[in-house]
């Protein structure tokens, strides 16, 4: 298998359609709650909007520059999501985040093992490999944490 096959079915596991390696995968665990459920914090921990708009808000500003644009995504704003005021307001954000994850794993599976080895934007960075596997790694932990706020949701009921 190719190194681009096998980064884009590893991200097709946790974004999409995977269920091997936790059971679920991030498009599943946002696709069945509604914008009250999605908003509802639970002691300090942030909010499965919240991460939502954290993973969609690197997984973008990675893509953006797969397609030859700029790295203008910070740290300290990959938490400053806009407020979820409705069913309408979290809806498009799922839908945001499922279509532009299928375009991730697509830009993924369309790149070069020269381009995946080479440096990504600057050496201090890594290469577009590091990256594509720290996305991988940080959407995991991102995505236990999403599955353990569910469960502490429906001990509420």
């Amino acid at each position: 298998m190719k190194l681009n096959e096998y980064l884009a079915n590893r991200l097709k596991e946790v974004f999409t359609t995977g269920k091997w390696v936790v059971g679920t995968n991030f498009k599943e665990q946002i696709s069945d709650l509604n914008w009250n459920q999605a908003t509802q914090k639970i002691e300090d921990f942030n909010t499965i909007a919240d991460l939502t708009f954290h993973i969609h808000y690197y997984m973008a500003g990675v893509a953006k520059v797969f397609e030859g644009g700029s790295l203008d995504i910070r740290d300290k704003y990959s938490f400053d999501a806009p407020l979820i005021k409705s069913e309408q307001d979290w809806s498009d954000l799922v839908h945001k985040f499922c279509s532009d994850s299928e375009k991730f794993i697509r830009l993924v599976e369309n790149m070069t093992e020269e381009k995946l080895l080479s440096d990504f934007v600057d050496k201090k960075y890594g290469t577009y490999y590091r990256n594509i596997d720290v996305m991988i790694e940080h959407t995991y932990y991102h995505l236990g944490q999403i599955a353990l706020i569910k469960k502490r949701l429906k001990n509420r009921k």
